[in-house]
């Protein structure tokens, strides 16, 4: 294995990390993360719980950085108005609204009983 050519890769990653946080998406689920975390930490969560919501948060910001990659793939393999380079783009957003929905959910039935 090549150390150096290993390392590289990791600076790359954080390059991909950096790239994806100066999206506005990405953005809104870092304030989210932060309000999520603090009112974890002034609820008390268990636990299980934190493995969870951290879970959750890591998920998001993974998903949200794959649809970038896929939006910018596909601005890139079509750089002109196409209809299925619309529909993928759709869909790659989609999934991240749908696990964000799903998110919820769960931090609701995590929270709302410790809360009421």
């Amino acid at each position: 294995m090549d150390l150096r050519k290993y390392l590289r890769s990791f600076g790359y990653a954080f390059e991909g990390i950096v790239t994806a946080s100066k999206e506005q998406n990405f953005k809104s689920h870092i304030v989210s993360a932060v309000i999520v975390v603090l009112a974890g930490y002034f609820t008390g969560l268990s636990r299980t719980e934190w493995y969870i919501v951290l879970l959750l948060i890591a998920l998001m910001f993974a998903l949200e950085m794959i649809n970038t990659a896929i939006e910018r793939v596909v601005d890139l393999a079509s750089p002109s108005q196409h209809p299925l380079a619309k529909q993928a783009k759709d869909i790659a957003a989609g999934a991240v609204l749908v696990f964000a929905l799903f998110s919820a959910i769960i931090g609701l039935l995590i929270f709302l009983p410790k809360w009421f």
